[in-house]
């Protein structure tokens, strides 16, 4: 740490992270990301690594802040590498810096937080996102940056949108990340726009767990880890919303291309003939959800973070999905399928 000033800011950072970490509705799983800026050096959450588990573990890498930006400038693809950037005389755990590492060190203000919050995606997903953020977020200073892939291609849409004074971006299919000079400050930003993007979920019945029960037999699978995951499949525009493809990158990372959805009549077995495989989570409508026994515990998160969203979504909106193209994208890189398997090993 360059001073004492930077260290009590880099604990501050800590413990919000855990808090942002603990709250499903901000971050699941592995997602989001939080940084200070000390002096030439940037400290960022590593890739693989749970917000939630900022206190309890030193999650935290030092990477240099110049030439990251240099190469983003040049569109380098060595940008889309972070760990090439990592400090590694401080950097003791030899973590992996984020994905995203690009998106905070274009940030000018010291404190970054990136947050997979449902609120901000439930925005994001739809086409009329940019209208209604005007709406919403009237009197800040923010900027809506189009989907590109987390890494460079964000990066550089980023840079394409970025202004000065602009504190708040909101990330098609995406996020939310919202900048700040102090860590008090991001989360009191934080605080404001998740308020002012809020909406009200859409009330759904409990699962019916006698008939989700019968399903799972001797196929191997389980009920979800969240009582709340069920809502995807109890309700009829959540449940449509869902089968029509990816809406954001960790859906896909985590449960793979969209969601299958039961048709009438259907069981676990027939469902993975049709398949041809059996997917991470079932969708079996009106009466709730089921895991694959080996899902994630980043599966899980996921999949209630999919109900959380789509319950928020406006039912009239027409969606923007990841194409077969975004989605192939997620799934062949190397940086994903390192955070991937992280995330098998524990989270």
């Amino acid at each position: 740490m360059a001073n004492y000033a930077d260290a009590q800011e880099l604990a501050a950072l800590r413990s919000l992270s855990a808090s942002i970490g603990r709250d499903p509705h901000l971050t699941q799983a592995a997602g989001g990301n939080t940084s200070l800026k000390a002096g030439d050096t940037l400290w960022i959450k590593a890739s693989g690594t749970w917000l939630k588990n900022a206190l309890a573990e030193d999650i935290m890498v030092p990477v240099a802040i110049a030439p990251l930006l240099e190469a983003v400038e040049q569109r380098d693809p060595a940008a889309d590498q972070p760990q090439a950037f990592a400090i590694e005389a401080l950097n003791a755990r030899k973590l992996r810096p984020s994905i995203e590492t690009t998106v905070h060190a274009l940030m000018p203000q010291r404190v970054v937080l990136h947050v997979h919050c449902v609120e901000t995606i439930s925005l994001a997903v739809q086409a009329d996102c940019e209208g209604q953020l005007a709406k919403r977020l009237d009197g800040l200073e923010w900027a809506y940056v189009p989907y590109r892939r987390p890494g460079l291609p964000l990066a550089q849409g980023i840079a394409e949108r970025l202004r000065p004074g602009v504190d708040v971006l909101i990330l098609g299919n995406h996020g939310l990340v919202v900048a700040a000079e102090t860590v008090a400050g991001a989360e009191a930003l934080l605080r404001r726009v998740t308020g002012l993007l809020a909406r009200p979920p859409r009330e759904v019945v409990e699962p019916n767990v006698v008939a989700l029960t019968a399903l799972i037999g001797r196929t191997g699978y389980r009920l979800p880890a969240d009582v709340e995951a069920h809502a995807a499949a109890i309700d009829p525009e959540s449940c449509r919303m869902a089968s029509g493809g990816s809406l954001y990158p960790d859906h896909v990372i985590f449960l793979g291309k969209g969601s299958v959805v039961a048709r009438p009549g259907e069981d676990v077995p027939r469902v993975t003939e049709r398949c041809g495989a059996a997917p991470v989570a079932i969708l079996f409508p009106g009466a709730g959800v089921l895991m694959r026994g080996d899902a994630s515990a980043g599966a899980d998160a996921m999949q209630r973070c999919l109900a959380d969203v789509t319950a928020r979504v406006d039912v009239a909106a027409k969606l923007n999905y990841l194409t077969a193209a975004e989605n192939d994208e997620l799934i062949n890189w190397d940086a994903e399928q390192y955070r991937q398997k992280l995330n098998a090993a524990g989270g």
